[in-house]
């Protein structure tokens, strides 16, 4: 299985308590694709992931199954070409959420890729959504939670992206994206370009991306997004996987200790002996 992650040094503990979770949940074979960019131009902590950090996170699904591997991917040379200083670099999020537009640009990459974003956690086997077929699509989604009741009602959240490369280079999904990222200022940048750039895509149930529910039994991706709420007084509420106490004590969630305990012994590893082989 193919999956696809972006962003920089920062990303290190999402990806971390990411692919745990979905190595403790899987025995299929995961080829990771992280892709990243030096951007320092915008902000001086834009700074592409560490190789040390790929080397670690290597190691760790590699310690579940050998034919595992993370690679990193520098596309600072693409994202400059084609979305710098462009009218939606400072959008709601940060740039690297652009990063997974550039996909179809990067040689050698497969015919079929899981997108996830950084705050997501595989509460069960992800071959079940990776198997899913989209020959006849560009990709599969869920909709968006917020944005299917107030934008429109078969709007996206673009967090969980299963693409059909072969189908987007032939309709020209990402060219046409990118484009409108160049061009017109939109308030979810990347997520709507995607949506008004799409020809035909397939629509999953919510289990495959749950935003707000973070302890049903059957959630195959559980996304830690951020998420509106009403009381004590309107507000909103943004806690990842890696903020465990607030996980535990504010979330109400549990669902994902079993990961979280082993990422808290990785994480203490990784700070303590940077640069050695994970233990047996």
């Amino acid at each position: 299985m193919n999956l696809l992650l972006c962003g920089n040094e920062k990303v290190f503990d999402g990806a971390l308590t990411q692919l745990i979770s979905i190595v403790n949940k899987t025995k299929e074979n995961i080829n990771v694709y992280i892709f990243t960019a030096e951007i320092t131009r915008i902000r001086k902590e834009y700074t592409s992931i560490k190789d040390e950090q790929i080397e670690f996170l290597d190691e760790v699904v590699k310690s579940k199954n050998e034919q595992n591997k993370v690679q990193k991917v520098d596309v600072t040379d693409l994202y400059e070409k084609e979305f710098g200083y462009c009218k939606n670099e400072n959008a709601y999020c940060t740039p690297y959420t652009l990063l997974r537009l550039l996909v179809d640009l990067v040689p050698e990459m497969p015919d079929k890729i899981l997108y996830l974003d950084i705050d997501m956690m595989a509460g069960d086997d992800i071959s079940k959504l990776y198997n899913i077929d989209i020959t006849e699509y560009e990709y599969a989604a869920v909709k968006e939670k917020y944005g299917s009741v107030f934008i429109w009602p078969d709007y996206i959240n673009a967090g969980m992206l299963l693409l059909n490369m072969k189908k987007i280079k032939e309709t020209n999904l990402l060219k046409k994206a990118r484009n409108l990222i160049r061009t017109k200022k939109m308030l979810f940048a990347d997520q709507d370009a995607i949506y008004k750039a799409t020809t035909k895509k397939l629509l999953l149930p919510r289990i495959y991306n749950e935003q707000s529910k973070f302890d049903k039994k059957d959630t195959v991706i559980c996304h830690f997004c951020k998420r509106l709420m009403w009381k004590p007084y309107p507000h909103t509420e943004n806690y990842k996987q890696w903020n465990i106490e607030e996980v535990h004590n504010i979330l109400k969630c549990h669902t994902f200790d079993e990961d979280l305990n082993e990422y808290i012994k990785l994480k203490k590893q990784y700070e303590t002996n940077k640069g050695e082989k994970i233990n047996e």
